[in-house]
């Protein structure tokens, strides 16, 4: 048993869904359809793994005949969600792009929906046409599909994602293209366009979905030519010749087949994992990635281990409603307490300046300029 298959499985899951959250609340129906097809690439992987680890024994047909089928529409999936990736980017770096309304994201909704999981099923259809047989089960890997190599399965299997990974490229050099063009005023661009985007944004999804292209293109090139090495492409004589023995189920144990073909199965195995880390390093490092990290880490630790945050200290607020320092408060008595005794000894000056008479009549009233003082003396010891 090949103990390094299912851990790899999983961990790969697990690093796909982790940037699940806030392509969830965008609504980015193509990354969104990245991560599903990924991880359920990578999940029923790690269960065939466990299952088939040192047999080859068939124990659960359904589950082989669902996940065979599953690796059928990932080949398709994953290249066509890229070129929605690339075909968006292109429209909105374009100097003829407008704000998008509702009717606009609806149809992008429907096209991008069709793209990713219409497309796929109808790939999954249409692999019976050049289904041989049920399936193939591998020693330490699991289920496998099977496929009759035909000139039509080269149209219905094997043409399609190379034709989407074209298509991902035309679109992703169109984006680079505008994005050179108007490098200097590229985020007022996109902020203009609404389109939610920021330019490193922008940049990693371009980079992820030519780096993508790139494994999908060359997975499904190397498997046609060494299917075409190996087998040639027979004929097609007739839908019953194709399907007369369709019950089949071939198993492989590693002592029947030579240790190339392993080799070759290994190095193809290892495309979808390395995809997937591709994923979050372009996706598990950003700055929306980082607040999420921050409030899972808050949750685990208020709600798990029951840790309550530290309580942030109070400062003093001012009369005018702005924050004071200790010191400037201690210091504000001082302050009201010289401004009173500096008053007094003025008063007492001009009292003592004053003219007799005024300083011996009681029964009179003050005189303004004492009232005056009085007020000085009052407004200053308030202030």
């Amino acid at each position: 048993m090949r103990t390094e298959l299912p851990i790899v499985s999983f961990i790969c899951t697990v690093l796909v869904l982790i940037p699940l959250p806030w392509h969830w609340r965008a609504r980015n129906t193509a990354t969104l359809s990245i991560i599903f097809w990924l991880t359920a690439i990578n999940f029923t992987r790690g269960v065939n793994a466990i299952v088939w680890g040192g047999n080859i024994i068939n124990k659960v047909p359904v589950w082989c005949d669902i996940t065979a089928k599953l690796v059928i529409g990932a080949n398709v999936a994953l290249p066509a969600s890229t070129l929605c990736i690339c075909r968006y980017l292109a429209q909105v770096a374009s100097p003829r792009h407008t704000i998008a309304n509702a009717s606009d994201k609806r149809r992008r909704m429907i096209f991008e929906i069709g793209m990713c999981a219409v497309l796929p099923a109808v790939a999954m259809a249409l692999h019976y046409v050049v289904q041989g047989h049920r399936f193939d089960i591998l020693e330490d890997f699991g289920c496998n599909p099977t496929t009759y190599v035909s000139v039509a399965a080269l149209f219905i299997v094997y043409l399609p994602p190379l034709i989407l990974a074209l298509g991902t490229l035309i679109y992703a050099g169109i984006a680079l293209r505008w994005f050179v063009h108007r490098r200097a005023q590229f985020q007022a661009v996109l902020q203009s366009n609404q389109s939610g985007l920021t330019t490193g944004r922008y940049l990693r999804l371009i980079a992820l979905s030519i780096t993508e292209m790139l494994f999908a293109t060359a997975m499904t090139l190397f498997i046609l030519v060494v299917t075409v090495e190996d087998n040639g492409i027979r004929p097609w004589v007739s839908w019953d010749f194709v399907h007369a023995d369709w019950m089949r189920v071939d198993q492989f144990a590693k002592i029947l087949a030579p240790q190339y073909f392993w080799d070759r199965y290994l190095l193809t195995w290892y495309i979808i994992p390395i995809t997937s880390v591709i994923f979050f390093a372009f996706f598990g490092f950003g700055q929306e990635a980082k607040a999420e990290y921050v409030k899972y880490f808050n949750w685990v630790k208020t709600r798990i281990f029951r840790i309550k945050p530290k309580a942030q200290p109070v400062l003093p607020v001012s009369a005018r409603g702005g924050i004071n320092t200790i010191s400037s408060t201690m210091s504000t008595p001082a302050v009201i307490k010289l401004q009173t005794e500096t008053t007094v000894s003025r008063t007492s000056e001009k009292w003592d300046d004053a003219p007799p008479s005024s300083l011996h009549t009681s029964s009179r009233a003050p005189s303004p300029s004492a009232n005056n003082d009085k007020d000085t003396l009052d407004v200053e010891s308030r202030s």
